[in-house]
């Protein structure tokens, strides 16, 4: 196993795919799985749109979006991607023949991609914990599909402030704190809830101006 992918574990040990494997067991895991580690640079694109798509990856260091583009190149954020979490996995699951996003990297970035027929199939040398993966990917899909159904409710709102609204209050919930960071800067907010910057700067202060919330850059503080 590669040095490289060695310093990895301590990542790779927090990613929900490999909940419940031990440490000592993730590098014959990561052979099985023929895992691949690849770079990249701040802006490359990692993944681009309209191309097949049979790995799964998991990101070990840097930061990422999904993002989604139309013909004249308006984007929309569809996630985040941080250390230890899997992207194109359920487009791998549905074996899709061309890949409906991108993946951007937001910094210099690692990835390790994981061949998903090796994850769905049964490895040759009968690893105990082949089983215990495939249920960490049903419950990473779970979970995802889960997201985007937030991600909807938020974007389906009428107007920028209920978008807003619906979106803060869903970060409130998860952190179980009315004082938290939100990931995006207002660009990638504004993206991500499919709105006009301006408009959101503007209603964010309107909202603070009507004791709706506090906020300074990417920390708000709901009231």
């Amino acid at each position: 196993m590669s040095r490289l992918y060695l310093q990895h574990i301590p990542v790779l040990s927090t990613s929900p795919l490999f909940a419940g494997i031990a440490e000592t067991d993730l590098p014959a895991l990561l052979g099985c799985l023929g895992a691949e580690e690849h770079d990249y640079l701040r802006d490359e694109f990692i993944l681009r749109a309209g191309r097949p798509i049979t790995s799964v990856g998991v990101l070990v260091a840097g930061g990422a979006h999904i993002i989604q583009e139309d013909y004249w190149g308006n984007r929309a954020i569809i996630a985040r991607v941080t250390p230890g979490d899997l992207f194109a996995e359920s487009f791998c699951c549905a074996h899709v023949s061309e890949l409906p996003v991108s993946v951007q990297a937001l910094a210099d970035s690692q990835v390790l991609f994981l061949d998903f027929n090796r994850i769905l199939g049964v490895c040759s040398n009968a690893c105990n914990f082949h089983s215990t993966l495939l249920r960490n990917m049903l419950q990473v899909l779970a979970e995802k599909s889960v997201q985007l159904t937030g991600k909807l409710k938020d974007v389906s709102q009428r107007s920028t402030r209920e978008k807003l609204l619906s979106y803060l209050s869903r970060c409130a919930l998860a952190c179980g704190a009315s004082s938290f960071d939100i990931p995006f800067n207002r660009q990638e907010l504004a993206d991500y809830l499919a709105v006009d910057r301006s408009a959101l700067s503007a209603e964010i202060s309107r909202m603070q101006q009507d004791g709706l919330l506090r906020y300074h850059k990417s920390h708000f503080e709901l009231l």
